[in-house]
């Protein structure tokens, strides 16, 4: 698809809300941060409060509510295009964004015009600007989801499906009083700075997305977290429904989403529609001779989706390009990796407002990983060390880059610019 050559102005404009949005509170590791966890339930009357002076945008959609671990930015776009294709006008609001911040905001087949993602942050800049008192001023992720559900009121979206952005319970999106369905893909550890450090905590916090008559699915397999979920629903009048699952991460996002389709009645053609939708940095294959492939796996229970993607190709030797963001804990998401990779190498992403674990430090804390025959680097420039491998890397090899967003994020401007996505409204040529 041709790029629609937009006014130079909207795209100004564009870049000038982005550079906003990025001076507010967003990183989670920070003192503000911190002191709202402490008290938690600020996140979500912050984000009443400023939904409240936007005359409650939120209220009139027919919603999905997903969280979990890993996977639930796949299931709510799978879920989001079989509705497309049963003909409903729906949102789709997801996190994190691989390219360009648009791709969080979506209706049917586009992404939010970059006039209008403008437009709309200019109304609600006064009302973040004299935030004050007890809940302070919106975070970035607060405005982002406000940003959202205005422009889905403007489009007259029937559904709207929510992916989670931390959590559950005192995520901002958390807000909405009425989902028609709830869902847990999985549970494990992640974020545990900010969800607690046991399974446990982690569980009941992304439990707190259901709510009265909501129906509730889930693939989570663990049954102490099953009899919480179950308690969950009865205390909330929620139906509760676990769902068979297999080794294979990719079909039991499938599985959960054909149960969340099927119960609002869409017709099995809409579903196979759905379960082909594609996703930007989702174990992506950029070009072939040899395969690159972009993931941006940064958990363990991604990192053991990614793996066992890997292992289902046919290649002859796995280079990998690995950078991490520094709240991680590095051996339990590279040692899902590391021990298949022929050579690694480590690198940084560029990023302002989060940081990136040091190469050296990643290179000596997986030694023990590695293959012993595996040639071991650190490049600190992520296209460098993309230009690096490419260089030595065979036909029949495959490249994968994985263990953050933002270095996905990053090295996918290679095959498509960010100001291409924001143009086009799409991923995909």
């Amino acid at each position: 698809m041709a790029a629609m050559n937009i006014e130079t102005s909207e795209l100004t404009r564009y870049h000038d809300a982005i550079q906003y949005l990025d001076g507010l509170n967003r990183t989670m590791t920070s003192p503000d941060y911190m002191r709202d966890q402490s008290q938690p339930s600020v996140f979500l009357e912050r984000t009443r409060s400023l939904l409240d002076a936007l005359g409650n945008p939120e209220k009139g959609f027919k919603y999905i509510h997903i969280t979990g671990t890993s996977g639930k930015g796949t299931v709510a776009t799978m879920t989001h295009e079989a509705l497309v294709a049963s003909g409903k006008r729906v949102g789709l609001f997801t996190s994190p964004y691989v390219v360009a911040a648009t791709e969080k905001i979506r209706v049917n087949d586009l992404y939010i015009a970059p006039d209008e993602f403008a437009s709309i942050l200019e109304e609600i800049k006064p009302h973040i600007e004299h935030a004050r008192g007890t809940h302070g001023r919106p975070t970035y992720f607060e405005v982002f989801f406000a940003i959202a559900l205005v422009y889905f009121q403007r489009q007259q979206c029937e559904w709207v499906v929510l992916e989670v952005g931390a959590g559950g319970r005192y995520d901002a999106t958390n807000v909405i009083e009425s989902p028609l369905v709830t869902a847990i893909t999985n549970i494990d550890y992640d974020h545990v700075q900010i969800l607690g450090n046991t399974l446990t905590s982690i569980a009941e916090n992304k439990a707190g997305i259901i709510k009265k008559d909501s129906a509730f699915f889930t693939t989570e397999k663990r049954l102490a977290l099953l009899k919480l979920f179950e308690k969950e629903c009865v205390e909330k009048g929620a139906t509760f429904t676990p769902l068979a699952v297999v080794s294979d991460y990719q079909e039991n996002n499938k599985t959960l989403v054909r149960a969340i389709c099927r119960h609002i009645g869409l017709a099995e053609s809409d579903i196979r529609v759905g379960e082909e939708a594609r996703l930007p940095g989702r174990f992506e294959t950029m070009q072939e001779q040899p395969r690159v492939v972009l993931d941006g796996a940064h958990n363990r229970a991604k990192m053991k989706s990614c793996a066992s993607n890997v292992k289902k190709l046919s290649f002859k030797k796995l280079h990998l390009i690995f950078a991490l963001k520094d709240d991680k804990n590095i051996a339990s998401v590279a040692r899902e990796i590391l021990p298949l990779a022929d050579t690694a190498t480590f690198t940084v992403f560029q990023n302002t407002t989060v940081h990136c674990v040091l190469p050296q430090v990643l290179k000596d804390a997986t030694t023990a990983l590695v293959q012993k025959s595996a040639r071991v680097q650190i490049i600190t420039d992520a296209k460098a060390a993309l230009t690096d491998v490419l260089k030595y890397a065979a036909k029949d090899d495959l490249v994968l880059v994985t263990g953050s967003f933002y270095l996905v994020g990053e090295l996918r401007r290679v095959w498509y610019s960010e100001e291409w996505v924001v143009e086009n409204r799409r991923s995909f040529k």
